[in-house]
Protein backbone atom coordinates (compact mmCIF):
# COMPACT_ATOMS: atom_id res chain seq x y z
CA UNK A 1 0.00 0.00 0.00
CA UNK A 2 2.81 2.36 0.90
CA UNK A 3 4.39 1.63 -2.49
CA UNK A 4 1.25 2.82 -4.31
CA UNK A 5 1.12 5.97 -2.17
CA UNK A 6 4.73 6.71 -3.04
CA UNK A 7 4.06 6.27 -6.77
CA UNK A 8 1.01 8.55 -6.61
CA UNK A 9 3.00 11.18 -4.70
CA UNK A 10 5.80 11.03 -7.26
CA UNK A 11 3.34 11.45 -10.14
CA UNK A 12 1.76 14.40 -8.34
CA UNK A 13 5.14 16.09 -7.89
CA UNK A 14 6.04 15.56 -11.56
CA UNK A 15 2.71 17.07 -12.58
CA UNK A 16 3.20 20.12 -10.33
CA UNK A 17 6.76 20.68 -11.51
CA UNK A 18 5.71 20.50 -15.15
CA UNK A 19 3.10 23.19 -14.52
CA UNK A 20 5.65 25.43 -12.84
CA UNK A 21 8.00 25.28 -15.83
CA UNK A 22 7.10 28.13 -18.19
CA UNK A 23 7.51 27.34 -21.85
CA UNK A 24 9.99 29.51 -23.68
CA UNK A 25 8.52 31.65 -26.40
CA UNK A 26 9.59 30.79 -29.94
CA UNK A 27 8.36 34.11 -31.34
CA UNK A 28 10.89 36.09 -33.36
CA UNK A 29 9.85 39.49 -34.61
CA UNK A 30 10.42 39.70 -38.36
CA UNK A 31 12.66 42.44 -39.70
CA UNK A 32 10.97 45.54 -41.10
CA UNK A 33 10.62 45.43 -44.87
CA UNK A 34 11.73 48.81 -46.17
CA UNK A 35 10.61 49.41 -49.74
CA UNK A 36 13.27 51.31 -51.61
CA UNK A 37 12.10 54.71 -52.78
CA UNK A 38 9.47 55.13 -50.06
CA UNK A 39 9.61 57.61 -47.20
CA UNK A 40 11.10 56.08 -44.06
CA UNK A 41 8.85 57.16 -41.18
CA UNK A 42 10.08 56.47 -37.65
CA UNK A 43 7.86 56.60 -34.57
CA UNK A 44 9.79 57.35 -31.39
CA UNK A 45 8.39 55.21 -28.58
CA UNK A 46 9.27 54.61 -24.93
CA UNK A 47 7.66 53.44 -21.72
CA UNK A 48 4.61 55.59 -21.07
CA UNK A 49 3.94 56.48 -24.70
CA UNK A 50 0.25 57.26 -25.22
CA UNK A 51 -1.69 54.96 -27.50
CA UNK A 52 -3.58 57.50 -29.60
CA UNK A 53 -0.68 59.81 -30.42
CA UNK A 54 1.15 56.73 -31.71
CA UNK A 55 -1.56 54.72 -33.42
CA UNK A 56 -3.44 57.60 -35.10
CA UNK A 57 -0.57 58.81 -37.32
CA UNK A 58 0.73 55.24 -37.65
CA UNK A 59 -2.60 54.14 -39.15
CA UNK A 60 -2.74 57.06 -41.56
CA UNK A 61 0.82 56.73 -42.77
CA UNK A 62 0.85 52.93 -43.02
CA UNK A 63 -2.22 52.95 -45.24
CA UNK A 64 -0.34 54.92 -47.90
CA UNK A 65 1.06 51.58 -49.13
CA UNK A 66 -2.41 50.77 -50.46
CA UNK A 67 -2.51 53.79 -52.75
CA UNK A 68 -1.04 53.59 -56.23
CA UNK A 69 1.11 56.16 -57.96
CA UNK A 70 2.55 57.78 -54.83
CA UNK A 71 5.77 57.60 -52.87
CA UNK A 72 4.33 55.60 -49.98
CA UNK A 73 5.65 55.35 -46.40
CA UNK A 74 7.67 52.67 -44.65
CA UNK A 75 6.56 52.93 -41.01
CA UNK A 76 8.52 51.55 -38.06
CA UNK A 77 9.18 52.18 -34.40
CA UNK A 78 12.42 53.18 -32.69
CA UNK A 79 13.27 53.14 -28.99
CA UNK A 80 16.34 52.92 -26.78
CA UNK A 81 15.77 49.18 -26.45
CA UNK A 82 14.49 46.16 -28.36
CA UNK A 83 12.72 44.88 -25.24
CA UNK A 84 8.95 45.37 -24.97
CA UNK A 85 7.82 48.93 -24.32
CA UNK A 86 4.69 49.45 -22.22
CA UNK A 87 2.33 52.23 -23.27
CA UNK A 88 0.66 54.43 -20.68
CA UNK A 89 -2.59 52.54 -21.22
CA UNK A 90 -0.93 49.14 -20.79
CA UNK A 91 -0.26 47.83 -24.30
CA UNK A 92 3.12 46.20 -24.93
CA UNK A 93 5.01 47.03 -28.12
CA UNK A 94 8.14 45.50 -29.61
CA UNK A 95 10.35 48.24 -31.09
CA UNK A 96 11.69 47.67 -34.58
CA UNK A 97 15.01 49.46 -34.01
CA UNK A 98 17.16 50.52 -31.09
CA UNK A 99 18.38 54.03 -31.82
CA UNK A 100 21.41 53.43 -29.59
CA UNK A 101 22.67 50.73 -31.97
CA UNK A 102 24.23 50.91 -35.40
CA UNK A 103 22.26 50.11 -38.50
CA UNK A 104 19.34 52.47 -38.09
CA UNK A 105 17.90 53.33 -41.51
CA UNK A 106 17.86 56.92 -42.73
CA UNK A 107 14.77 58.63 -41.36
CA UNK A 108 12.85 60.95 -43.67
CA UNK A 109 10.01 61.69 -41.25
CA UNK A 110 10.24 61.44 -37.47
CA UNK A 111 7.03 61.22 -35.45
CA UNK A 112 7.25 62.01 -31.73
CA UNK A 113 4.07 60.87 -29.97
CA UNK A 114 3.43 62.09 -26.45
CA UNK A 115 4.61 60.05 -23.47
CA UNK A 116 3.97 60.13 -19.75
CA UNK A 117 7.27 61.82 -18.84
CA UNK A 118 7.73 64.24 -21.72
CA UNK A 119 7.37 67.14 -19.30
CA UNK A 120 10.00 65.92 -16.84
CA UNK A 121 12.44 62.99 -16.84
CA UNK A 122 12.40 62.34 -20.60
CA UNK A 123 13.69 65.87 -21.15
CA UNK A 124 16.76 64.98 -19.07
CA UNK A 125 17.52 61.92 -21.20
CA UNK A 126 20.55 63.09 -23.15
CA UNK A 127 20.61 60.11 -25.51
CA UNK A 128 16.98 60.72 -26.44
CA UNK A 129 17.49 64.42 -27.10
CA UNK A 130 20.69 63.79 -29.07
CA UNK A 131 18.89 61.21 -31.21
CA UNK A 132 16.19 63.74 -32.11
CA UNK A 133 18.83 66.35 -32.92
CA UNK A 134 20.73 63.87 -35.08
CA UNK A 135 17.63 62.87 -37.05
CA UNK A 136 16.75 66.53 -37.54
CA UNK A 137 19.92 67.09 -39.57
CA UNK A 138 18.66 65.00 -42.50
CA UNK A 139 14.92 64.46 -41.96
CA UNK A 140 12.46 66.11 -44.29
CA UNK A 141 9.79 66.47 -41.60
CA UNK A 142 9.71 66.28 -37.81
CA UNK A 143 6.24 65.95 -36.32
CA UNK A 144 4.99 65.84 -32.75
CA UNK A 145 1.69 65.12 -31.10
CA UNK A 146 0.54 66.47 -27.75
CA UNK A 147 3.51 66.79 -25.36
CA UNK A 148 5.93 65.44 -27.95
CA UNK A 149 6.46 69.14 -28.69
CA UNK A 150 8.33 69.45 -25.39
CA UNK A 151 10.94 67.00 -26.72
CA UNK A 152 11.35 69.05 -29.90
CA UNK A 153 11.64 72.21 -27.81
CA UNK A 154 14.25 70.66 -25.51
CA UNK A 155 16.24 69.59 -28.58
CA UNK A 156 16.24 73.22 -29.74
CA UNK A 157 14.29 72.50 -32.91
CA UNK A 158 11.48 74.97 -32.29
CA UNK A 159 13.59 78.06 -31.77
CA UNK A 160 12.37 80.75 -34.15
CA UNK A 161 9.38 78.57 -35.05
CA UNK A 162 5.70 78.67 -34.20
CA UNK A 163 4.30 75.56 -32.52
CA UNK A 164 1.50 74.13 -30.41
CA UNK A 165 0.94 71.27 -27.98
CA UNK A 166 -1.75 69.69 -25.79
CA UNK A 167 -4.19 72.52 -24.94
CA UNK A 168 -3.87 72.31 -21.16
CA UNK A 169 -0.06 72.21 -21.39
CA UNK A 170 0.40 75.28 -23.58
CA UNK A 171 1.00 77.60 -20.63
CA UNK A 172 3.46 75.13 -19.12
CA UNK A 173 5.36 74.95 -22.41
CA UNK A 174 5.49 78.74 -22.54
CA UNK A 175 6.87 78.79 -18.98
CA UNK A 176 9.48 76.10 -19.64
CA UNK A 177 10.55 77.59 -22.97
CA UNK A 178 9.81 81.31 -22.70
CA UNK A 179 11.52 82.14 -25.99
CA UNK A 180 9.13 80.03 -28.05
CA UNK A 181 5.99 81.14 -29.87
CA UNK A 182 3.38 78.58 -28.74
CA UNK A 183 -0.12 79.08 -30.13
CA UNK A 184 -3.56 78.25 -28.78
CA UNK A 185 -6.87 77.59 -30.55
CA UNK A 186 -5.33 75.55 -33.36
CA UNK A 187 -5.12 71.79 -33.79
CA UNK A 188 -1.72 71.87 -35.44
CA UNK A 189 0.95 74.24 -36.71
CA UNK A 190 3.16 73.76 -39.76
CA UNK A 191 6.32 75.84 -39.72
CA UNK A 192 9.14 74.79 -42.02
CA UNK A 193 9.70 71.08 -41.62
CA UNK A 194 8.08 70.99 -38.18
CA UNK A 195 4.44 70.04 -37.62
CA UNK A 196 3.27 70.14 -34.01
CA UNK A 197 -0.23 69.08 -33.01
CA UNK A 198 -2.58 69.18 -30.03
CA UNK A 199 -2.58 65.39 -29.99
CA UNK A 200 -5.29 63.04 -28.77
CA UNK A 201 -7.81 62.04 -31.40
CA UNK A 202 -6.80 65.16 -33.33
CA UNK A 203 -3.53 63.41 -34.13
CA UNK A 204 -5.48 61.98 -37.07
CA UNK A 205 -5.98 65.49 -38.44
CA UNK A 206 -2.32 66.43 -38.19
CA UNK A 207 -1.32 63.20 -39.94
CA UNK A 208 -3.90 63.72 -42.67
CA UNK A 209 -2.62 67.24 -43.16
CA UNK A 210 0.89 65.94 -43.85
CA UNK A 211 -0.56 63.37 -46.23
CA UNK A 212 -2.46 66.11 -48.07
CA UNK A 213 0.66 68.26 -48.14
CA UNK A 214 2.67 65.42 -49.71
CA UNK A 215 0.11 63.71 -51.93
CA UNK A 216 -2.81 66.08 -52.41
CA UNK A 217 -6.39 66.32 -51.17
CA UNK A 218 -7.73 63.31 -53.09
CA UNK A 219 -5.29 60.87 -51.46
CA UNK A 220 -5.91 62.40 -48.04
CA UNK A 221 -9.69 62.04 -48.41
CA UNK A 222 -9.24 58.48 -49.63
CA UNK A 223 -7.15 57.52 -46.59
CA UNK A 224 -9.56 59.27 -44.24
CA UNK A 225 -12.49 57.46 -45.81
CA UNK A 226 -10.75 54.12 -45.35
CA UNK A 227 -10.64 54.84 -41.61
CA UNK A 228 -14.19 56.31 -41.56
CA UNK A 229 -12.93 59.82 -40.83
CA UNK A 230 -14.55 62.91 -42.26
CA UNK A 231 -11.77 65.05 -43.71
CA UNK A 232 -11.98 68.57 -45.04
CA UNK A 233 -8.88 70.66 -44.40
CA UNK A 234 -10.87 73.87 -44.77
CA UNK A 235 -12.91 72.93 -41.70
CA UNK A 236 -9.87 72.36 -39.47
CA UNK A 237 -8.41 75.14 -37.28
CA UNK A 238 -4.72 75.06 -38.12
CA UNK A 239 -1.88 77.43 -38.83
CA UNK A 240 0.70 77.40 -41.60
CA UNK A 241 3.68 79.69 -41.14
CA UNK A 242 6.06 78.25 -43.69
CA UNK A 243 5.54 75.18 -45.87
CA UNK A 244 9.07 75.10 -47.23
CA UNK A 245 11.37 72.22 -46.37
CA UNK A 246 14.71 73.32 -45.03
Amino acid sequence: MNQYIYILFALFMVSCNSKEQPQESTFEKPAVQLVEGNYNVAFLIMDGVYNTELTAPFDIFQHTVFREGIKAMNVFTVANTLDPVRTFEGMYLLPDYNYLDEGLPKIDILVVPSAEHHLDSDLENEALIQFVQQVDREAQFITSHCDGAFVLAKAGLLEGKVSTTFPSDIDKMRDMFPGLDVRKEVLFVHDGKYITSAGGAKSFEAALYLVEHLYGAEIARSLAGGLVIEWDLEQVPYLVIDQSVE
